[in-house]
């Protein structure tokens, strides 16, 4: 299998005043190329911690990642930024999105850090809002979309660098359960194009759409295994 993600005894300490947090605590794992992966854990597991290594936003105490085969683990911050915007598509809970510009402006941006041509990357952004659904909302800003419609703009943004991974933090958090529904069914469908898809989340039924869920609790995996129950979604038309 091509292996996308290879982390090994991954270790992250705090120091908060005089005490030091262990937030993880030798993690190893390995997620494959096109995998749909949830990491799930309640608080103080050590989920978000998890999750800020795998998307280069923070680095390790100890312990080696390497991601689609280049070791980023002792990076310097101006690296981490240029592996971000070249492998790690995001997806947060609160969107992200910069509310004086339009949702085509918002999902150029990448494309704009990349150093693509403004021409192009116009072509491309518009493209990626059309499979998302939202051809006909491109010049609109934040405040006059939907929540669900936001959200849609924000994986579009995630998208349109082509990244090796997709990572979404708690995607449907700030959603009602139809438009959670929606957003599941068009990551669902990003993943059978392909894509590697994480979803970091404590929601057992936003879980269940993975192949596989990975369990952490107190910092380290307490469960990792193929989910033989996931939900199936069906197809947005």
């Amino acid at each position: 299998m091509n292996k996308v993600i290879e982390i090994h005894n991954i270790v992250k300490n705090y120091q908060v005043g005089s005490v030091i947090v262990r937030a993880l605590r030798s993690v190893s794992l390995n997620i494959n190329k096109n995998e749909y992966v949830a990491i799930m854990g309640p608080s103080g597991s050590g989920k978000s911690t998890l999750m800020n290594i795998l998307g280069c936003l923070d680095t390790p105490t100890k312990g080696q990642y390497i991601l689609n085969g280049t070791d980023v683990s002792k990076m310097e911050d101006d690296q981490l930024a240029e592996i971000r915007n070249k492998e790690i598509g995001f997806v947060f809970q609160t969107f992200n999105l910069l509310p004086r510009y339009t949702a085509l402006e918002n999902v150029t941006l990448p494309l704009i850090y990349a150093g693509i041509p403004r021409h192009e990357r116009e072509e491309h952004a518009k493209r990626t809002l059309d499979e998302v659904g939202l051809a006909d909302r491109m010049h609109h800003k934040p405040n006059e979309l939907s929540g669900g419609q936001r959200q849609r703009v924000a994986i579009a943004r995630a998208l349109v660098n082509t990244p090796s991974i997709i990572l979404a933090d708690e995607p449907t958090g700030n959603l009602d359960s139809k438009t959670s529904y929606d957003i599941m069914g068009l990551l669902d469908k990003i993943h059978e194009l392909g894509n590697t898809v994480i979803v970091v989340t404590h929601e057992e039924d936003i879980a269940r759409h993975a192949h596989r869920i990975i369990k952490l609790m107190d910092g380290e995996v307490s469960a990792d295994y193929i989910n033989e129950n996931r939900i199936e979604v069906r197809k947005r038309q």
